[in-house]
């Protein structure tokens, strides 16, 4: 007998769901819930910084050259030398000068002796004139002689001493108490007026110059006083701390920035004029303020979502954020310290699934760790405002 064929499909359908219900619907049924990392909501003082690209610059530098004319004629330190005040630093061996300041000297021995002359022709008329043998016009003219005699001797004197000191400056010593940073030239070399500029740059380092460039925006917090610190490229782990001394009276009219000045102590001779890093001026402290890593943070379109965990079950929620700290997030809204988030899995999850929990776990070596959900370290670069995404 012929089957309609309306039941024909309908044999069809339920030997086809006979065959999908068979191994591997109980492999289905079988299935564990998936594994996700939790971690705890902390809580700690959270600073909001301003911070910067910086360098560190000498306290003081100096362009050591020759104001007189001539050859180097030696160079007693050379670069990394720490020197004092007043210290011998180079010679110079000039062309002319002692010519000139023998000539000097000779003038000058000339409008002594003349000087001498008139004034004892003038003592001479003057013991004359109560007898009526010098006029009153001999007088004046001897005493016109002694006083032009006298300022040619002060000139000639002048001019001496002119040259002694530019023959003094050929002993070239240094400023200040430092180092040298850079040595340019060496003996032989022509120097002075016409020659070569810069002998040697000096530095002053045992407290270096850190300028952080704040933006407009933020630049009506910042003030001096204000705590600052400072990371080194080259000294990782390790932070150096300051307070603002300085404020640029102007904006930077290219960057439209204001520079800030932070001085950094350096007594030990630890760091480095030129060493490369990141300055932050401390604008305020949030005080005791929840704080999530930035891996459990989910952002789609412009909101930020994390996923809680409650027992087996985790929840989907929407939190609000303050200062970026590149590997955590201030929650200014939506999360209390203590509760649990979930830090890796939650990509395979929904809200209300049920999940397996694994804790004190290193997303990303599987590896156990006591590590709190609040990272330590500094925040990061910039000061971020609420609400702004951190990645796209």
């Amino acid at each position: 007998m012929a089957r309609p064929a309306s039941l024909r499909i309908l044999l069809a359908a339920g030997l086809l769901g006979a065959c999908t219900r068979g191994p591997d619907a109980s492999a289905a049924k079988a299935r564990p819930p998936p594994l996700v990392a939790a971690a705890r909501v902390a809580s700690r003082d959270v600073p909001v910084e301003v911070t910067a690209p910086v360098d560190l610059r000498p306290f003081t530098q100096a362009e050591i050259g020759s104001k007189t004319a001539g050859y180097l004629d030696a160079v007693l330190v050379d670069r990394g030398d720490r020197v004092k005040k007043g210290q011998l630093l180079a010679l110079v061996r000039p062309s002319d000068l002692p010519d000139q300041l023998a000539a000097a000297r000779s003038q000058l021995a000339q409008s002594e002796a003349q000087a001498a002359l008139a004034l004892e022709n003038l003592e001479r008329l003057q013991k004359l004139a109560p007898s009526g043998y010098a006029s009153q016009q001999d007088l004046q003219t001897a005493t016109s002689q002694r006083q032009a005699a006298a300022a040619s001797a002060e000139a000639a004197r002048a001019t001496l001493g002119v040259y002694a000191q530019r023959l003094g400056e050929t002993r070239i010593t240094s400023p200040m108490d430092g180092y040298v940073a850079d040595r340019r030239v060496d003996p032989g070399v022509l120097v002075g007026q016409g020659g070569v500029g810069t002998i040697l740059t000096l530095v002053k380092i045992d407290l270096l110059r850190v300028y952080i460039s704040v933006n407009e925006s933020q630049a009506g917090g910042v003030r001096l006083g204000m705590n600052a610190h400072v990371e080194l490229d080259a000294l990782p782990g390790n932070s150096y701390s300051g307070r603002v001394v300085r404020l640029a009276p102007a904006f930077d009219p290219t960057t439209r920035t204001l520079q800030a000045e932070v001085d950094i102590a350096n007594h030990d001779g630890e760091l480095r004029a030129g060493m490369y890093g990141m300055g932050s001026i401390v604008l305020a402290t949030h005080p005791n303020v929840p704080v999530v890593p930035a891996i459990a943070v989910q952002i789609t379109e412009g909101k930020r979502y994390v996923f809680t965990v409650d027992g087996d079950t985790v929840h989907r929620r929407e939190i609000e954020t303050g200062v970026d700290g590149g590997t955590w997030f201030e929650v200014t809204r939506g999360l209390a310290p203590g509760e649990e988030v979930v830090i890796a899995g939650a990509d395979a999850v929904s809200d209300g699934a049920k999940v397996r929990v694994a804790r004190d776990v290193d997303p990303f070596t599987g590896q156990p760790t006591n590590a709190s959900a609040a990272p330590s370290g500094k925040p990061s670069s910039e000061v971020r405002p609420a609400g702004r995404p951190a990645q796209d």
